[in-house]
C-alpha cells in the first residue's frame, strides 16, 4: 500500500500564493504518476493537475492554467503544487493522488491522500 500525506494548505487572501506538498510512502516502487484534485463544498471532485514520473507529461485544468505549477522530486517521493494568484473560487479541499500514468491518475487513481484545506478570502 502507498500512503499519501498532504501539507501546506491554509487561509490566504485573493492574489496570494501557497505551495502544497504531498509525500508518498510505503510501496513506492517508482514509475508512477501523481496528481492533485480539489473538491469545493457542494461540487464534485475535479482533477487540477497531473505529472508523469519523468515530468515530461503534465496536465492542468483550464481553470488553473498559468497560475498553478505541478512539480515533483522523485528522490523525496514528493509532488508539489505551487498556486499563485489565488482566487476565492480556488477554495476547496485539495487531494493528492497516485496512478500508473497521467490518464489513470486523473480518472481512476490508485491511492488518495486525506486532503488539505485551502481557503481564499476576497
Amino acid at each position: 500500500q502507498v500512503q499519501l500525506v498532504e501539507s501546506g494548505g491554509g487561509l490566504v487572501q485573493a492574489g496570494d500564493s501557497l505551495r502544497l506538498s504531498c509525500a508518498a510512502s510505503g510501496r513506492t516502487s517508482g514509475g508512477y504518476a501523481m496528481g492533485w484534485f480539489r473538491q469545493a463544498p457542494g461540487k464534485e471532485r475535479e482533477s487540477v493537475a497531473a505529472i508523469s514520473w519523468s515530468g515530461g507529461r503534465i496536465y492542468y485544468a483550464d481553470s488553473v492554467k498559468g497560475r498553478f505549477t505541478i512539480s515533483r522530486d522523485n528522490g523525496k517521493n514528493t509532488v508539489y503544487l505551487q498556486m499563485n494568484s489565488l482566487k476565492p473560487e480556488d477554495t476547496a479541499v485539495y487531494y493528492c493522488a497516485l496512478g500508473g500514468d497521467t490518464i489513470e491518475v486523473r480518472t481512476t487513481p490508485r491511492s488518495w491522500g486525506q486532503g488539505t484545506q485551502v481557503t481564499v478570502s476576497s
